[in-house]
């Protein structure tokens, strides 16, 4: 089985530590997601942008069916959405 070193909020800083704050404010929590990135700060931010290009940027695709296309690839994935 794979290990990966997570770090948690209290022990962030630097621009780990903004990205945290930025999910706390969006989901009021840090969810796995953030923190299975958290060794590599710069590729969590990289991830939310395209994440939040993905599900909230223009498209002609609704919203709905942008949530239900992250729900079905997540059960597909066996992964925890």
């Amino acid at each position: 089985m794979a290990f990966i070193k997570l770090f948690d909020f209290k022990n962030s800083s630097g621009l780990l530590k903004k990205e945290y704050e930025k999910g706390l404010r969006r989901a009021g929590r840090i969810w796995n997601v953030l923190t299975i990135q958290s060794q590599t700060p710069e590729i969590l931010r990289e991830s939310m942008r395209l994440y939040n290009s993905t599900m909230f940027g223009n498209s002609n695709i609704p919203r709905f069916d942008r949530e239900l296309l992250a729900v079905v690839t997540s059960i597909s994935n066996e992964c925890e959405y």
